[in-house]
């Protein structure tokens, strides 16, 4: 007789993302609504039995996902159900570097203008949550990490300073895949040549930051576009050279 095949083992869960699942549950049934501030990570260590690291890897997961934003020295804030938008880039169209030229054409029409918005309108409360989001950037470069998700908070960051939630909702449906190199630049990005790009990325931010601070709207609206087409025309000539 022969013996049935064994049953597959099935892979556990994961801490962190049993707890993206509890907090995301909250935010679903409206006990987090979107603005509420999130509790500290000391609380959700309590009461889920977990560590710092489990804590901080889902509140990472939320922001991917668009639900949550974290603003240095303050704490985590709910968005909203951040797939729950009509319109959507899933991950898997994000899979090639033609994909990623197409999002990144879609941002220079948007972010352009709202750049030029956040310089008219933005409050100094916007300006720290900026400042911040670049400070949490250097940070991460610093340590060798690739600052995918300080990135991403500043350009929400900057729809939130329209005072539009329809650039709010937009940014934030899009998660921090939208970042290029959150699939593709550690293949084609090493050592040193990594740092480097990240510092100059950085610096083009702080140009976005400077004409908005300064409410110079035309600048700010050119220094978003110079610093996506930047993105957009690195890609081209890693596509080009991926054809040849």
């Amino acid at each position: 007789m022969i013996p049935p095949p064994p049953i597959p083992r099935r892979r556990p869960r994961s801490l962190a993302l049993g707890l993206v699942e509890a907090i995301g549950d909250r935010i679903r049934d409206g006990r987090l609504a979107p603005g509420d501030k999130l509790p500290t990570e000391s609380a959700f260590m309590e009461e889920f039995g977990v560590s710092r690291t489990v804590v901080r890897e889902a509140i990472s997961k939320l922001q991917a996902g668009g639900m949550v934003v974290t603003r240095h020295g303050i704490g985590s804030f709910v968005l909203g159900l951040g797939d729950a938008t009509s319109f959507r880039i899933a991950p898997e169209q994000y899979a090639t570097l033609r994909d990623v030229i197409a999002a990144l054409e879609l941002r220079i029409g948007i972010e352009t203008e709202a750049a030029g918005l956040a310089a008219q309108r933005r409050s100094a409360q916007n300006l720290a949550n900026l400042r911040d989001s670049l400070d949490l950037f250097s940070e991460a470069v610093a340590a060798g990490r690739n600052a995918v998700g300080p990135d991403f908070q500043f350009h929400l960051e900057i729809a939130r300073a329209t005072q539009n939630a329809h650039f709010v909702d937009l940014m934030a449906s899009f998660g921090t895949t939208v970042i290029p190199r959150a699939r593709l630049d550690r293949q084609d990005a090493m050592g040193g040549e990594w740092r480097d790009y990240l510092i100059r990325v950085n610096g083009e931010h702080e140009s976005i930051l400077a004409a908005i601070i300064n409410q110079d709207t035309e600048a700010a609206r050119a220094a978003m576009r110079t610093h996506l087409a930047n993105s957009r025309e690195r890609r081209q000539r890693l596509y080009l050279h991926e054809q040849s």
